[in-house]
């Protein structure tokens, strides 16, 4: 019988997202999946609260961290790769297009200390790699179109989704953002719920799809496939597409879309102190002519 992993959620509210903890509890090793800084905008204030939680239930469980598994370059949170890294000696890794992300986005920041070949990341990843963790296997699906590099990793019969899709009551993930393309992201989908159906699937985000009580971020193929309310069954790819279109044209950036991108394509380390000894996130402006 093949082993399953253990798996425990981390919820993030302020964010929206979730972070994992997988593990194989025979051997003691484990996998962080999506950890979140916690970050306050208006303070520009950085904290370590929700990582901290995933240390403390690694110290109770007794397991040692083999690695800390980014599913793409996040635009709605900041990392806690490094933190977590520096605590528990884990190699950071990502899909290996994360360096066309950072070739995007670099010079977007004027981050000269990014050179645009992922050599910030200890690990980056083809589809069809894998790695072991324990007596368990991590399974590397490059699923691009919310953004270029966007993986999922599948471990046992659980898959860790990023952003591709979304819980079946809210769809799929927007794919305006640089390098994104909802065909492409429909090509990714349907890959992904080609799968036994039984397969369990885990969401990076939960956003509670409107008259829904509660969070939720578990769900399988099956369910998906019947009842996702923009990829099911049925749906082509021009329907997605023109869908996918029409939608994002209606959504803002995300909040923290500026200060994510710059840590997370350093994989979440922060930028370079000025010779103040401060760091700053930058905020590039678009400034109409006339205005000073």
């Amino acid at each position: 019988m093949t082993p399953q992993p253990d798996i425990e959620a981390f919820f993030d509210e302020a964010t929206f997202t979730v972070s994992y903890l997988v593990a194989d509890p025979a051997a003691g090793r484990a996998a962080i999946v999506d950890p979140v800084l916690d970050y306050d905008h208006r303070a520009g204030k950085v904290s370590t609260g929700s990582a901290d939680r995933l240390l403390t239930r690694i110290a109770e469980r007794g397991h040692r961290v083999d690695w800390i598994l980014e599913t793409h370059a996040h635009a709605d949170h900041l990392s806690a790769a490094q933190y977590l890294k520096a605590r528990t000696g884990a190699a950071i890794a990502i899909g290996e297009h994360i360096r066309d992300v950072q070739r995007i986005f670099a010079p977007v920041f004027n981050a000269v200390d990014v050179g645009g070949e992922g050599r910030e990341f200890d690990r980056l990843l083809r589809d069809g790699e894998r790695l072991k963790l324990g007596g368990l296997q991590i399974e590397v699906m490059h699923l691009p179109g919310h953004t270029p590099a966007d993986v999922a990793y599948r471990v046992g019969d659980a898959v860790f989704v990023g952003d591709t899709i979304f819980m079946p009551d809210y769809g799929t993930a927007r794919a305006d953002f640089p390098g994104g393309d909802a065909a492409t992201l429909y090509a990714s989908i349907r890959r992904l719920l080609s799968l036994p159906p039984e397969t369990r699937l885990f969401m990076c985000h939960d956003y509670k799809a409107p008259g829904r009580d509660a969070y939720a971020w578990e769900t399988t193929v099956a369910e998906q496939r019947r009842a996702n309310v923009h990829v099911r069954d049925g749906v082509d790819q021009d329907a997605f597409v023109a869908m996918r279109k029409r939608r994002d044209a209606t959504l803002a950036a995300p909040v923290l879309l500026l200060p994510s991108i710059q840590v997370n394509i350093r994989a979440g380390r922060l930028p370079p102190a000025d010779a103040n000894g401060t760091r700053y996130l930058r905020i590039p402006l678009r400034v109409p002519a006339g205005v000073a």
